[in-house]
């Protein structure tokens, strides 16, 4: 992520009024299918970090008690890229509720990007190990997010720092998720790329400005500061982060979570043509990143990748 000053003119009050029709597009793109998951895996960190695995099977309810079990394959990747520093950070978890991905970035060119995204995902992975029942995730998202945000601003001790995060939870037929800043959660259904969260930046709330008529296209494409964030975790004004309705996932559709140091460098036909070769979740992953790190861009963010894919 890159070094930016926040714009007081534009408002988190603001930003989040304008994305309510940017997510509720998005969610008629959605299309519903029954789907079970059950899930087998435990990750943390970025390469060299403690990984954990356990197998626990779970019932939903009396629904799906007599179909087969089915699994969540997960897949991970990054590249530190041209940075001096790794400031992302993610993790993955399973447990009796279902399988949780998270990826935070720290804001890059500040000192505190690392300590940021390290303790926002630390927050989330262990909040969710006590989630008990999947009617506790709103709570969850919730409660992990502010819970975040304080420890962030209690270790910065009034200097800056932060950090985006998007996080997905797949349990039955449905995906749960979060999200704040500019990290993306992404769909691949039928071989389309579908977005499904939005991104906390001025290029947004600029777009909304430019389709109401407030502003003109050239506005919108040229204003220099389109890629601040407008909301992230270590804001003194964070007031919570985007929780979407559940989107219900179809057989065959695979979940991608990724940094904006991924989404930069490639573009979604790039994206789409990797996600259509059908390789196993990790070598997409490992397939993604190399694709990244093979365009050689000078200014290269760090970039991560998780992979989650439902297989029956």
């Amino acid at each position: 992520m890159g070094n930016w000053d926040f714009i007081d003119k534009y408002g988190v009050l603001m930003a989040a009024a304008l994305l309510v029709a940017v997510l509720f597009a998005v969610r008629l793109k959605l299309q519903t299918s029954p789907a079970r998951l059950s899930a087998e895996d435990w990750t943390i960190g970025d390469d060299g970090y403690e990984e954990y695995q356990e197998y626990e099977e779970y019932q939903e309810d009396e629904e799906y008690q007599s179909r087969p079990a089915s699994e969540v394959i997960i897949g991970n990747a990054q590249t530190i890229g041209r940075r001096q520093e790794q400031d992302d950070y993610f993790a993955s978890a399973a447990t009796r509720v279902g399988t949780m991905a998270v990826i935070a970035d720290g804001i890059s060119g500040l000192k505190n990007g690392r300590m940021s995204s390290t303790l926002a995902v630390t927050t989330f992975s262990r909040e969710f190990l006590k989630v008990e029942d999947l009617r506790e995730l709103p709570e969850y998202f919730d409660k992990a997010a502010l819970v975040s945000n304080r420890a962030i601003l209690e270790q910065l001790g009034g200097e800056n720092g932060g950090t985006t995060l998007v996080v997905a939870v797949i349990c039955g037929r449905r995906l749960h998720w979060g999200a704040v800043g500019d990290s993306m959660l992404i769909l691949f259904r039928n071989g389309e790329l579908i977005p499904v969260n939005s991104k906390h930046t001025l290029e947004t709330v600029l777009e909304e400005r430019y389709l109401s008529g407030e502003i003109s296209k050239e506005d919108a494409l040229q204003n220099p500061m389109r890629n601040q964030l407008i909301n992230y975790l270590g804001y003194g004004g964070f007031k919570s982060m985007e929780v979407g309705e559940p989107v219900y996932l179809d057989p065959g559709d695979i979940v991608i979570l990724c940094s904006d140091g991924v989404m930069d460098a490639l573009t979604e036909v790039e994206l789409e043509e990797i996600l259509r070769l059908k390789l196993p979740p990790q070598e997409t992953a490992e397939k993604i990143i190399e694709e990244v790190e093979q365009k050689s861009f000078k200014h290269q963010d760090n970039a991560t990748v998780i992979i989650l894919e439902k297989r029956e």
